[in-house]
């Protein structure tokens, strides 16, 4: 029998990805909703991390894979989920949708060869993303009917947005030919404008530049062909 290898150095920034999550439920629940919010800040640092740690390592597993999606689901799907919960007075089954698109967003994605080398669908971190800046723009003032239908609409969007069969802007740099990754340096180039100036509530943002550049992307792709 193979001897599992549990504490390597990828495994333990992953376990600091699903703690960062579990601290932020905790956080739900004692009323610090944007506390927990930057759990989520924390957990996409260490997400970022693990894979680039797994690589310069050369230590990635079978476990290591398992224990990444357990982690993104509850760093960026359940942990979002009890964020809209805890903001919504009413319809507060809404929040279920988050963690249940968000499982098969993972599962997806560990069986989907077409996403090697890009993402269809929005990934999960950058949904989560979303969320912690919706808490920030609509923490009290949730009272408000029409507040309560904008929530509703934008968690339902960026829910069915983790799952649409849309190829979108892959963020990795091979290399730093201009060219290549002019819609790479967009997106950068408008994240850090809009990280200033909006400040918590830069996501929203970034989460909708991200999807314009995409469609973008994909209408120059099916040009040039």
């Amino acid at each position: 029998m193979t001897q599992l290898r549990l504490f390597t150095i990828p495994n333990l920034v992953t376990i600091a990805n699903l703690a960062s999550g579990f601290i932020g439920i905790q956080l739900v629940f004692s009323g610090n909703l944007e506390y927990a919010c930057f759990c989520i800040y924390l957990a996409s640092i260490f997400d970022f991390l693990d894979g680039f740690v797994a690589r310069l390592f050369k230590s990635t597993s079978e476990l290591w894979k398992q224990l990444d999606s357990l982690s993104d689901l509850v760093s960026f799907g359940v942990l979002p989920g009890f964020l809209i919960f805890a903001l919504l007075q009413e319809y507060k089954w809404v929040s279920i949708i988050i963690p249940l698109l968000s499982a098969l967003r993972l599962a997806k994605f560990n069986i989907d060869n077409r996403q090697k080398n890009g993402f269809i669908g929005v990934p999960t971190p950058i949904n989560a993303l979303l969320i912690s800046s919706l808490v920030f723009m609509f923490n009290g003032q949730i009272f408000l009917q029409e507040i309560n239908l904008l929530l509703i609409t934008l968690v339902l969007f960026s829910s069915v947005m983790l799952l649409v069969e849309l190829p979108l802007l892959d963020l990795k740099f091979n290399n730093f030919d201009l060219i290549e990754n002019k819609m790479r340096y967009l997106f950068l180039g408008f994240s850090l404008v809009f990280i200033p100036l909006l400040k918590w509530e830069c996501f929203i943002a970034i989460y909708f530049l991200y999807i314009f550049l995409s469609f973008v992307q994909n209408i120059s792709i099916k040009v040039q062909k």
